[in-house]
């Protein structure tokens, strides 16, 4: 039995905590990047408390009885050259930069999706399939496939990732397939030639398999990279008709012979040509295969995401390129941009899922290949040995990445002029609400949810991240 005086600490113990989880009901944190570099996604020292005070700002209204699509995640593409690089340095700095990225603890910015090039992509330091032969000679049965360069970057820093968070879902893009395949015997455009159909599907059939082997699910491959550009290095091109074949008549049948889970993500390019998705998934015969179809938006509106969910609402969206980049020496920090086009852009026209591009470079932007190579794609983190540098894209996704857990659901929130802002109900039960002022002043603005109000300030140029 409690003595008087423990039953006395006991019960103002209870107090005590209730009154904790009162206040917190009653706050919301505040992480916030702002233009000028002052502030760079900080948790701020002074939460905002919710009030039934009336002011005359104009307010972003939260209704989360009205609900849209569940979020995968939000990451970037781990290339073999931000794999090169990682892998390189040494083992206590490689654990310290993996674990602020994908760990969601403290500082950390959680990161949810990585998507890896299938082959080589244009940022390795040099072309390679995982079956590459002599001009003349081909292996359709993929006999000889094997993940040849892989192994020795992209798998190993995987793992390391994987036992970070073993949960993360992980996305495969092709840049082209193994040049014996194609029209022309380069690296660079040509078509997949129609007799190699079958033994393409295998070879994907092969690389989720052998993935699998190494302990690294595959949740999702899109059918190409970029099909309507085949200008870059690696690359394919591959007109909608033929992914539409590919896609019904052997990749999808060879997935289900095989078993595969993995999801058929069709398209993988420009928000300028929805036609590109909508005419594969008019095709009954392709759509029962195809899981969705994903975006980049070098080209195109945003708004065009939903154009094609309008068309399909059955399938899903993915957002799943986009090269963020800041200048050199840059005083401030362009952050609205990629938050308020990719973030809010994506995430408001129906995409579960947002990846920038690209993981890791050199500060000079390394590696990248030859003759159609991308020397100006910066790193979300910038590595100098075994140091490290932050970059505008890493603060764009840790925005969101940090508190918007795979299963959330994107709810309703009203589009404010100079606000954008998009908001999320987590399987926890937590909101959060991401804003950049776009305008051309600071501005004050409320939060409204469930008959109450959070008073904001937002700085030109900022963004913030609140969470409740």
């Amino acid at each position: 039995m409690l003595s008087t005086k423990n039953h006395q600490l006991f019960i103002a113990c209870i107090f005590a905590c209730s009154s904790l989880s009162v206040m917190a009901q009653k706050q919301a944190e505040v992480w916030l990047t702002k233009a000028d570099r002052s502030v760079l996604f900080a948790k701020q020292a002074s939460g905002l408390n919710f009030t039934t005070v009336k002011n005359n700002d104009p307010a972003i209204v939260i209704n989360d009885k009205e609900n849209f699509q569940t979020i995968d995640g939000f990451g970037y593409a781990l290339t073999g050259g931000s794999a090169q690089h990682i892998v390189k340095m040494s083992a206590p700095a490689r654990a310290a930069l993996l674990k602020e990225l994908f760990a969601t603890d403290g500082n950390n910015i959680g990161v949810s999706y990585i998507r890896l090039s299938i082959g080589a992509s244009d940022l390795n330091e040099k072309v390679f399939s995982y079956n590459d032969l002599p001009e003349g000679q081909t292996d359709v049965e993929q006999a000889k496939f094997d993940l040849g360069l892989d192994k020795a970057d992209v798998i190993p820093v995987m793992k390391e990732i994987l036992a970070i968070n073993p949960k993360i879902k992980i996305m495969g893009s092709p840049w082209s397939p193994p040049l014996w395949m194609k029209t022309a015997y380069d690296a660079r455009g040509g078509m997949l030639k129609p007799k190699f159909y079958s033994a393409y599907a295998k070879y994907f059939v092969r690389y989720v398999q052998e993935m699998q082997k190494e302990g690294i699910t595959i949740d999702a491959v899109t059918v190409q990279n970029e099909p309507l550009h085949p200008g870059n290095n690696p690359s394919l091109f591959m007109a909608a008709p033929d992914q539409a074949i590919f896609v019904k008549k052997y990749l999808g049948p060879a997935f289900a012979k095989a078993n595969i889970k993995t999801k058929i993500i069709i398209y993988d390019h420009n928000a300028d040509r929805p036609d590109y998705p909508i005419s594969i998934l008019d095709d009954p015969e392709a759509k029962k295969y195809v899981d969705g179809s994903a975006f980049h938006l070098y080209g195109g509106k945003i708004e065009a995401l939903t154009d094609v969910h309008n068309a399909h609402p059955d399938k899903n969206i993915y957002f799943s390129e986009q090269m963020v980049v800041e200048q050199p020496n840059s005083v401030g920090i362009n952050i609205v941009n990629p938050v308020k086009r990719l973030i809010i852009g994506a995430t408001r026209n129906w995409s579960k899922v947002v990846l920038e591009w690209n993981l890791a470079a050199d500060p000079e932007n390394k590696p990248y290949t030859d003759r159609g190579g991308c020397p100006m794609c910066q790193g979300a983190v910038t590595i100098d040995k075994d140091s490290y540098s932050r970059n505008l894209a890493y603060y764009s996704v840790a925005h969101a990445s940090k508190f918007v857990r795979p299963g959330s659901v994107r709810i309703a929130s009203n589009d404010l002029t100079d606000l954008p802002n998009v908001a999320f109900k987590t399987p926890e039960g937590k909101h959060v609400l991401v804003v950049a002022n776009s305008g051309k002043a600071a501005t004050a603005f409320n939060i409204a949810y469930n008959g109450k109000i959070l008073a904001a300030w937002l700085d030109k140029g900022a963004v913030a991240t609140y969470v409740w």
